[in-house]
This record gives structure tokens, sequence and C-alpha cells, in this order.
């Protein structure tokens, strides 16, 4: 999954970034309000984590402007400002939730997948297609009863197929997923990480459970 970060304090923006990786997600940074809200009008975030005191444009008015653009992506705003009247402000411009700076990284980390688990689709922690199972809070794989032991990207990818099971997803979606703006769109990437996933999968037989589709993308189950 993809997280927008719009945070104009380096320190905080590249702590929230590495946070974050370490718990399998691909994150972006804005530094300022007005990049920020391109970005996230932009781009297909599952997740937005916003400074409301930003330069250029202010949380509030990012917010606006998300919604006003049609977007339903979850925010979860963070600020040293912790008056009601704020955060009434906030949530009446389409904020989802608010978390008061200083905070506890676990308290951020369980705010952010509580979000993530109020789509119109639920989203489950553990997902099992076939005999595989991944539990994405703890970060586990299973095939049958063997553990698998998968990279940082190969998880994710393994996570996006299978929260997407049956449907066919494109070079592009995988990217704007799994990825962050740093990817070079044109490399093989994602076939070498594909690749990779079948073998520790065992998964490279004529009945494969991650199908490729020529000139489609990629698929996981029928």
């Amino acid at each position: 999954m993809r997280i927008l970060v719009v945070e104009d304090e380096e320190k905080i923006a590249r702590f929230l970034k590495d946070s974050l990786e370490a718990e399998y997600f691909a994150v972006d940074i804005a530094s300022d309000g007005d990049r920020g809200s391109y970005y996230a009008r932009t781009n297909d975030y599952d997740l937005i984590v916003l400074d409301n005191m930003l330069p250029v444009k202010s949380g509030l008015q990012v917010c606006e402007e998300i919604r006003e653009s049609g977007r339903t992506v979850p925010i979860l705003v963070v600020s040293v400002k912790t008056g009601a009247q704020d955060k009434v402000d906030l949530l009446n411009a389409g904020a989802d939730d608010y978390l008061s700076k200083p905070f506890i990284l676990e308290e951020l980390l369980a705010r952010v997948r509580a979000l993530l688990r109020r789509p119109a689709t639920i989203e489950k922690d553990i997902l099992t297609v076939e005999d595989v199972m991944l539990d994405s809070r703890a970060g586990v794989v299973k095939r049958g009863d063997i553990d698998l032991h998968l990279t940082r990207k190969e998880f994710m990818l393994l996570e996006y197929l299978m929260r997407n099971k049956g449907i066919i997803l494109s070079r592009g979606m995988i990217l704007e997923h799994v990825w962050d703006m740093s990817v070079d769109i044109f490399s093989n990437t994602i076939e070498s990480h594909i690749l990779s996933l079948r073998k520790k999968l065992n998964d490279m037989g004529k009945e494969r459970l991650i199908q490729t589709l020529s000139g489609r993308g990629y698929r996981i189950g029928a």
C-alpha cells in the first residue's frame, strides 16, 4: 500500500517515511501544502498523513482541495494544534482522524491501520489465496505449513496481489501502490520481483498461482 506524508519538518518526515516503510508501506513525501495537494490529487494513494501547519497551503486547505477533487482517500492529520475548533474545522474539511504532536509511533501506526480498514470493502489483516496465507500486521507469509522469507518489496507486492484476488493488475497499478515516486517506470523491477516471488512460492509450474496476462498485467487466483 502507498502512503503520502505531507510534512515540512525534514527530521519528522524522514522518521515517518522510515517507520512506515518498515511496516511494508511505500511512502512519498511532500514538504509543503501546495505540493502535497498536487500529489494527493494526481496519484492513487491508500492513505495520507498530513501536517496541519505547512508552508504555502495549510493542512485545512489541502483537505478541502483533496475532497473537492472527488478523492476519498483516508486522511490522518498530525498537528501541534490541539484546540477543539481546529479539530472540528479539519474534520469538517474532510479529514478522517486527528493526532496531536508529539505522538507515540505505535499510536500513529495503529491509527493508520484502523483507517485502512475503513473502506467500503473492509481491509483484512490476514489474507488467503488457496494455501497461501499473508498476515499484513505480523509481516508473516506461509504456503501450507512452510514459512516464506520475503523481502519488503516482495511482501508488499504479494499483499497487493492478494488484496485484489482475481483482478488483473496492470504494471501502472502495481507501481502506483507498491513503489514510490523514485521508481524507474521503464525498468524491469516488477518482472524481477514477480519471478523472485514465484521461486519462493514454488510457483514455477504450468498452473501458476501468480498469472501473467500478456500485455495486460498480473493476477493472483482465478
